[in-house]
């Protein structure tokens, strides 16, 4: 399937799509291209934020030096946490009797990651249209509730095989 119909599919079964990801069989540039396809959508994301406060505090080059640091944390920093969040997840599953490999934990965690980036880019217009707020908060609280629910939902059918 299409990465944006993969997409879609998750928010109807997140495990039936990890697991049809993990039957194509083990690739590491494929985990790595589904990290960083998140990584850099949530970058995109920050650009009404980063807009706005650039405009709100009348300093081009401070918006610049925002983007710079967001780009910074989000392409490069955000992979190593990713990777680390599998790895920690992987962990845990195996001390509650998980069979799974660390390829599936990254799959799960890194497409969790990806398939959230909707309700991500959604966040990053509310902060930047409307700025802080309890609308900002109530729409990251459901990205965070929808990437963990996918997480969950993916470790569930790396380690255990199920749906």
């Amino acid at each position: 399937m299409a990465l944006t119909q993969d997409i879609v599919a998750t928010y109807r079964g997140p495990g039936r799509v990890v697991k049809r990801l993990l039957e194509k069989g083990r690739s590491e540039p494929f985990a790595l291209s589904i990290a960083m396809a998140g990584c850099v959508v949530a970058f995109v994301a920050q650009w009404p934020r980063i807009s706005r406060e650039s405009y709100l505090q009348g300093a081009e080059s401070e918006g610049a030096l925002s983007y710079y640091s967001a780009f910074i944390a989000l392409v490069f920093i955000m992979p190593v946490i990713l990777y680390v969040l599998a790895a920690v997840s992987h962990l845990v599953a195996r001390l509650m009797g998980g069979q799974g490999s660390g390829y599936g934990a990254r799959i799960a965690v890194f497409w969790a990651f990806l398939a959230a980036a909707p309700l991500f880019l959604l966040h990053g217009l509310v902060a930047g249209f409307i700025g802080p707020g309890q609308q900002q908060s109530i729409v990251g609280f459901l990205w965070f509730a929808v990437f963990v629910w996918f997480w969950i939902a993916g470790v569930r059918q790396a380690e255990w095989g199920m749906k």
